[in-house]
């Protein structure tokens, strides 16, 4: 398959040498199942100190991204090629959730726009903006720490990416639940012992032990998904 188009725009874009060239990231890259380039707002930021924020009107606390670097930026890209979507990490926007990340694995071109300071000038949110996603009940300081997760998310289910593509299709929320508990070697440790089924070698078995275990977890620890489902 084609890789996907990846364009980030940030005013630290420095932030993302470090992802960009270690983990999964890196691996999607090398492979060619992705290409990210990642833009700096400054460069389309206005006058001889490339201004990208300002004060908001009507007074308060904090700065405002102005809506001039980020249209020059994002036209200049259009105009190179076609995006499926302009992504914005906030946190009033909808919930970003396993389902949204397969949805996205499957497009090719992306743009993820990452706020900073106090806020982005809503016309950039009103023109150009096409998704908004959440990933929690907590304010960053940009929108950088939320793309890298949401990149990572995408493209984690891209066939191919991982070693064995099947680990991303039974990862907790892919079916609706948690995932179940895993064990490894030793057998025994420290007293505490794998539970025999798992060592059975008996696949039906172990198949209906991990989904019992994985609706009890989910019934301990997320019980809404469970509601969800009803």
């Amino acid at each position: 398959m084609d890789a996907i188009r990846i364009d980030v725009l940030s005013v630290i874009p420095g932030f993302f040498d470090s992802p960009l060239s270690n983990g999964l990231l890196s691996i999607a890259r090398k492979k060619g199942f992705a290409e990210v380039v990642v833009h700096n707002l400054h460069d389309y930021g206005l006058g001889r100190y490339r201004q990208v924020d300002d004060t908001p009107f009507g007074g308060g606390a904090g700065m405002v991204l102005r809506p001039e670097p980020v249209f020059a930026c994002v036209e200049k890209l259009k105009a190179e090629r076609h995006y499926d979507a302009v992504i914005f990490p906030t946190p009033d926007g909808r919930p970003f959730r396993q389902q949204e990340a397969n949805r996205l694995s499957r497009l090719k071109n992306l743009i993820f726009l990452c706020g900073h300071y106090k806020a982005l000038d809503e016309r950039v949110r009103e023109s150009l903006v096409t998704m908004e996603y959440s990933i929690g009940d907590v304010v960053l300081s940009g929108g950088e720490i939320p793309s890298l997760l949401m990149m990572d998310a995408l493209l984690r289910v891209v066939p191919g990416v991982l070693g064995d593509s099947e680990s991303a299709l039974t990862d907790s929320f892919q079916t609706g639940i948690l995932d179940c508990a895993y064990y490894t070697r030793p057998p025994e440790f420290r007293g505490m012992k794998v539970p025999e089924v798992l060592l059975s070698g008996h696949h039906a078995k172990i198949e209906q032990w991990r989904h019992e275990n994985a609706l009890e977890r989910t019934r301990q620890r997320r019980p809404d998904l469970l509601a969800e489902d009803v």
